[in-house]
Formats: structure tokens, sequence, C-alpha cells
């Protein structure tokens, strides 16, 4: 090897892209890095962040990397570490998705998108707090103690740690904020990459749905759950995307039969004549004051690299919240069918009956969202109410995305803010279920149309916390919300601002 570089004590301010071809030319090994970012992962348990580490699976994975560096056939991202949300099945760590029902288990094969992560050389370093089955928008619903607990805690925000990260993949934005990890994996649904990552200062995309395998991801709503990139700029996450996205349909019916795509050819291409969509819905009275005025300096920014705002209508975005907690639950409902304590996972201790089992099985092993959720879901897919709720909510979906459609005739992309708040304390929604569903109404439409989404750090609000962004494009216009972003990122300096203490 040449010449280390002078110290690893700053390895973890590097992008993805100045790791790679740190590592790449040698200047650092992925032993040293992947031993650096155990090192911080270990100094920082109380943030709650991981719940698995395998330092010696770690550890062998980067040796293997530094042959193939030194053999001159690396992979892209070859020894860049990564950490993955606990809803990807992953050799080697714990896959529980965040449920008492999956305590210990150990999957004997790697999700797709971890497997193409893996092949161009990524080294994991664990797995990642979530909210159960990725229901939630705060990370307080995990039954899974983190690494240096003993119970199940909450992943605090590195910017205010008496404050929720976001959720579900609340560990991931956590973990990337606090520079534990230079990137990591996340699901979205409903806005669970987007949210967290707004709530945390990072930057996160969710591809158009169908582009990244769904296969080895832990199920809670079919028809919606994504995967996506959570890393510090647009640049990684189009070298992170441009490695998972691809077809896999021999695993998954619901993977687009469309080829791999490098998205970081477009990034520095010119806003000039760019129509940025504006929608009125999103700038309501239930918008914070504090985070209109992040969001329009970020347009107003927009404006100053060429760009032109459009007034735009998303008539139906109020709709999204009835609309999706009728189908994502209901979907739910039939995923989670399968833990019942007979074939796998937690089985009750005591029971006195088949029947009995099932019922007692299932009331331990599932938290209070999940049950909530599941019986939202039994309920409206029932007899008698099956067409009165969830025939009307799927009519109501196929209107949203019509109105994206209409939308995307007048720009050419949509910007507004991410969520209606900065992040609240700890505890604060914890008897007000209601007050979490009603904190995605701007990620939900976009979610239940299966359109690409991303939040970008686009300033700081009440008490100093993050501000994002949210950017929606159209269908497959992943490397367009990745350029834009791009270029925000250049202009500005608010991706690159870290909390104080990491």
């Amino acid at each position: 090897m040449t010449s280390s570089i002078t110290t690893t004590q700053d390895l973890h301010d590097l992008t993805v892209a100045q790791l790679a071809r740190h590592l790449r030319e040698r200047k650092v090994s992925a032993v040293e890095t992947a031993q650096h970012f155990l090192k911080r992962a270990q100094a920082h348990t109380s943030l709650g962040s991981f719940v698995d580490v395998n330092a010696d699976v770690t550890l062998a994975q980067a040796r293997a990397a530094d042959e193939r560096i030194a053999s001159g056939n690396p992979g892209a991202l070859e020894g860049v570490p990564i950490a993955h949300k606990d809803i990807f099945v992953t050799k080697d760590f714990c896959s529980t998705a965040g449920s008492k029902m999956l305590a210990g288990y150990r999957s004997p094969f790697d999700a797709t998108v971890v497997a193409k992560l893996a092949g161009q050389g990524m080294v994991t370093l664990g797995k990642l707090n979530c909210d159960e089955f990725a229901m939630g928008s705060s990370n307080e619903n995990s039954a899974v103690a983190p690494v240096g607990f003993s119970q199940p805690h909450p992943v605090g925000n590195p910017w205010d740690t008496s404050r929720i990260p976001g959720g579900s993949s609340g560990g991931s934005a956590a973990a990337v904020a606090a520079r534990l990890t230079p990137v990591a994996t996340g699901t979205d649904t409903g806005g669970s990459i987007r949210q967290p990552a707004s709530f945390c200062g990072i930057t996160g995309i969710k591809p158009t749905y169908g582009r990244a395998s769904r296969y080895g991801m832990v199920a809670f709503a079919s028809s919606l759950d994504q995967a996506g990139p959570m890393a510090r700029t647009a640049e990684d996450c189009a070298f992170l995307l441009s490695a998972m996205c691809g077809p896999d349909p021999d695993r998954d019916s619901t993977s687009l039969d469309v080829p791999a795509e490098d998205f970081t050819r477009s990034l520095t291409t010119s806003l000039e004549g760019l129509r940025i969509g504006v929608p009125k819905e999103f700038f309501s009275e239930g918008l914070a004051g504090d985070v209109r005025t992040a969001v329009d300096a970020a347009l107003n920014e927009y404006e100053k690299l060429g760009a032109r705002l459009v007034p735009i209508s998303l008539p139906r975005t109020e709709l999204s919240i009835p609309v999706y907690y009728i189908i994502a639950p209901a979907e739910a409902s039939s995923n989670l069918s399968r833990f019942d304590g007979v074939k796998f996972g937690y089985r009750a201790e005591k029971y006195t009956d088949l029947a009995d089992m099932y019922k007692k099985t299932r009331a331990e092993g599932f938290g209070d969202e999940v049950k909530r959720r599941i019986m939202i879901g039994a309920y409206v897919l029932s007899h008698g109410y099956y067409d009165a709720y969830y025939l009307q909510a799927q009519k109501i979906r196929r209107m949203i995305a019509d109105d994206f459609q209409l939308a995307f005739k007048q720009c050419d992309v949509i910007a507004g803010p991410v969520a209606p708040s900065v992040a609240w304390k700890l505890g604060d929604h914890g008897n007000d279920p209601l007050a979490d569903y009603l904190a995605d109404i701007f990620t939900l439409p976009g979610s239940l149309a299966g359109l690409p989404g991303m939040s970008i750090p686009a300033g700081f609000g009440e008490g100093h916390m993050p501000v994002g962004l949210q950017l929606i494009g159209n269908y497959m216009q992943e490397a367009r919300l990745l350029n834009i972003a791009h270029r925000f990122q250049q202009a500005t300096d608010w991706h690159v601002r870290k909390p104080e203490g990491f």
C-alpha cells in the first residue's frame, strides 16, 4: 500500500465519493476505515442507532475489499462502509424489523439491495434501528434493544437527542447525520426516507416504485414499500442508487423491467429554464412558520440558479391521509398474518390450544402501533366494509396519481416542505397516534402515486433543528431529481453542517 493519509480521525467527514477515491488510491485501507467507523459506533451507542454489529464479519469484508483493491479489480464502491435498516434481511447480522416477533432472527440470505451493494464492494457495519415493521413516523415504536441498551429505546436525533429522528428509517438518518456511517439504506412506504432525512439534516431519495427490488425487505405495505439510500449529499445518493436499482424479475414480481442506470452522469446539468411546481396545498395554515421560511429561501435559491417557480395545485392532498391509512393497514394485515407462532418467529410460552396460541403469540409479539394497523386493515377488508372503504380508497389513489400527471404538464419537478414542522420532542405524540399520521401529509401523495421523491437539507427552524426541502419528480426521473438536488448543494452549505459533538 502507498503511504496512508496522515490521520484517520477525519474519515467520517468524507463523502462517499471522496472516501471511495481514497480507498482506490490506497491512501487508506478498507480495514482502517471499517475500524474507524466501528469505534465511532461504539463511542456513540447512547444515540441508539445500531441494533446489531459484528466486528469480525465487518473486518473480514474489509480485508476482502483490500485484496480486491490490491488486485486492481475493485468494485465502484469498494471498501466504503454502509449500515442497513433492520428491515432488510442480512446474512451474519440480525434481521428483526424492529419487532419482538423476529427477535434473534438470522437470515440465511441477503436482500437483493444488500447483495447488490455488497457486489460493488461495500462493507457492512451493522443493522440500524427502525419502527416495528416500518410502522411509524418517529422511531419510537421499535421493540428491539439497541447496542448498549438492555431494553428497547428510541433513537435520538443527533441535533437534539431529546427529539425524534423521524421514522421509520430514523436509525438510518441519525447514524448518517452523526457520521457513524457514510451512508445507510432506508425504506419509504409513506415518507420514511424523506421525513427522517429532513428531521436529521441529511439527503435521502425514494426512487420510483419498482426501481429497486423489494426481495428480502420485510413487507409492510407491498404496493408502497420502496428501498432507497440515505447519505449526506445528492452525489452520494446517486452513487448508491446506481448500485441499488435494476430489475429482479425472478424474485420480485413488482420489479420494473428497467436496466440499471448511472445516476451520476448528469449531476452537473444546468438548471436554466427548469420549471419548479409549487403546490398551494403544501403551504396551508398547518405549515409551521419556521419551516415555510426555510423552504421559501430554498426556492429563492433555485430562482438564482435559473429555475422558474410555477404555482400548481394538488387538490386531493388532504385525502392522501385517509387513503394511505386505509390501503397501507389493509396490506399490512395481510402481510403480517404469517406471524402466528407456527412456522417461525416468536411463540407465546403458555397457551391451551392452537387458537389460543395464535391469540397470545400475536398479542405478545406485536407492539401497539402494529396491532392498531392490523385491526384497521382487517376492518376495512372485512365483508360489508371492503366496498365502502378499501375500494373507495383505491379509486381516490388513482385520482391522486392523475393530479400529479396534470401538474407535470405545467412543471418539470415539484417542490415543497417534507413535513409541517421540525422534529418534535420524544414522547410528544405518545398518546396521539393521529398526530403522527397528520405529519405525513406532504410525503403521502407521492408515495400513493409511486413517484420518486427526495429530501435535501434546506436550513434550520425552531430550536436550530434541520428543515428539508422535498423534490418530487415524474416516473423514472431520479437522475433529474439528483441533478436538481446536487446543483442546490453546490450553491449552499446546509448539507455540510453537522450536529455538535459528532
